[in-house]
């Protein structure tokens, strides 16, 4: 058995009613109400999501600049405590030694 489209009718279609609904109406008047259907604007979401994206951006930017300062001291202890090497292991233990000679 083939599948016919049922033919398109302009305008809107009222909403279905049970068999069963009907025929407890006797005949009567009904009157259907359908809330329109609800619209979302642009600005609904849009706004909340440029305000978390910048404030994602941002906190990743800290990050950045928190790991770009942690290796910026990182290599400059390292090249102090190269540059010295001896003469700073030399003068730590002339400076901490006992006292007592």
């Amino acid at each position: 058995m083939r599948h016919h489209e049922p033919p398109t009718t302009p305008g809107t279609i009222a909403p279905h009613i049970p068999a069963d609904l009907y025929r407890q109406l006797d005949g009567r008047n009904v009157v259907i109400i359908q809330p329109p259907a609800p619209t979302r604007s642009v600005g609904k979401w849009a706004v909340p999501l440029a305000l978390g994206l910048a404030g994602t951006a941002g906190v990743i930017g800290l990050v950045a600049a928190a790991v770009a300062v942690f290796d910026y001291a990182a290599r400059t202890a390292a090249f102090i405590g190269s540059t010295t090497g001896p003469l700073g292991l030399g003068l730590s233990l002339k400076l901490f030694g006992s006292k007592n000679k």
